[in-house]
C-alpha cells in the first residue's frame, strides 16, 4: 500500500478514538472492586479488555489517520536581544519539577509524631469504654508484629504484656514518623484544601484497603478490629499532622537556583566575591 501523500491544504495525523479511556476506566474498576464487590471488577476486566482490542484496532494492521487542516501563520522577525535574559521556572517552556515550594522533611515527621500521639489517646480512649482495658489496643497492635500476640484469646489481650507493650510503641512511633513524613511530602501537591483532602480522603481509602486485604493477610485481627473506630483514629491524625506541617514556612527547591550554585561552584557573577560585602552601606 502506497503512503498517503501530504497535500498543501491538509495532513494526515493520527487519528483520535476514546478506546483509551474505555480501558483506563476499566483498570479503575478493577481496582475499585478491591474496596467494594468483585463483580465490579468483571466489569473492569471486560471494559480493559475491549479497550485495548478496540485501541489496537485502530492502529493494527493499518493506522488510522485523518486530515487536519493546514493554517498559514505570519512569520515574524526575531531580534537578538543585547542583553542576557534568564528564565524565570516555568517560564517559556523552561522545565520545572512541581511543586517549586515544599514543607522541611523535619516538619513531616514532627506532624507524625504529633498526630499519633492523638491517635494513641483515642485507642486508649476506646480501649477503656469499649473494653474497659487500656491495654487491648495496645495488644491489638502488637499482634500485627507478633504471631504469639495475635494468637492470644480477648482476655489475655486485655491483660498487660511487656513484649507488646515495646513491639506496639516501636510499630506506633515508627509508622507515625514514616506517614507523617509522607504526608509532608505530598501535602503540597494536593491545588486546594489539601488538609482536608489528605486528613479525610486518603484515610477513608486507607481503612477501606486494610478492611479489604486484612481478611486475607490476617482474618483472627479483622475479626478483632472495630473498624469504625479505626477510622476515626486515622482522620484524626491525617488532620492533625496536617495542620502541624502547614504550620512550617515552606522552602524553595533547588531547582529555581543556577546551576553552578547548586553545584557549588564558585562562577563569578552568581555569588559574591571573597571579601566582598553583601550589602553595600
Amino acid at each position: 500500500m502506497e503512503p498517503e501523500k501530504k497535500t498543501a491544504a491538509a495532513v494526515p495525523m493520527p487519528a483520535s478514538n476514546g478506546w483509551p479511556l474505555v480501558a483506563a476506566f476499566g483498570f479503575t474498576l478493577i481496582g475499585a472492586s478491591l474496596l467494594t464487590h468483585w463483580m465490579v471488577g468483571v466489569l473492569g476486566a471486560t471494559a480493559l479488555v475491549a479497550g485495548f482490542v478496540g485501541w489496537f484496532r485502530e492502529v493494527l494492521p493499518v493506522e488510522a489517520h485523518e486530515a487536519v487542516p493546514l493554517e498559514a501563520g505570519r512569520a515574524e522577525a526575531v531580534v537578538p536581544g543585547r542583553a542576557v535574559r534568564h528564565l524565570q521556572v516555568g517560564e517559556l517552556g523552561h522545565r520545572a519539577r512541581l511543586p517549586v515550594e515544599i514543607y522541611p522533611f523535619s516538619a513531616g515527621i514532627r506532624g507524625g509524631l504529633v498526630g499519633g500521639v492523638v491517635m494513641a489517646v483515642l485507642a486508649i480512649l476506646y480501649g477503656i469504654l469499649k473494653q474497659h482495658s487500656i491495654w487491648y489496643p495496645i495488644n491489638l497492635l502488637a499482634a500485627a508484629g507478633s504471631a504469639r500476640i495475635s494468637a492470644m484469646n480477648h482476655d489475655q489481650l486485655l491483660a498487660f504484656d511487656s513484649t507488646g507493650l515495646l513491639l506496639a510503641t516501636v510499630i506506633h512511633l515508627s509508622s507515625s514518623a514514616l506517614v507523617g513524613l509522607l504526608y509532608g511530602i505530598s501535602l503540597p501537591i494536593w491545588p486546594r484544601h489539601p488538609i482536608w483532602i489528605g486528613g479525610i480522603l486518603a484515610p477513608i481509602f486507607w481503612t477501606g484497603f486494610l478492611h479489604a486485604g486484612m481478611e486475607i493477610i490476617n482474618p483472627a485481627l479483622e475479626a478483632r478490629i472495630d473498624w469504625p473506630w479505626f477510622l476515626v483514629c486515622q482522620v484524626a491524625f491525617g488532620l492533625v499532622a496536617g495542620c502541624v506541617v502547614a504550620r512550617h514556612n515552606r522552602i524553595f527547591t533547588l531547582q529555581h537556583l543556577p546551576f553552578a550554585i547548586r553545584a557549588g561552584i564558585e562562577a563569578p557573577g552568581l555569588m559574591n566575591e571573597k571579601g566582598e560585602e553583601g550589602s553595600e552601606k
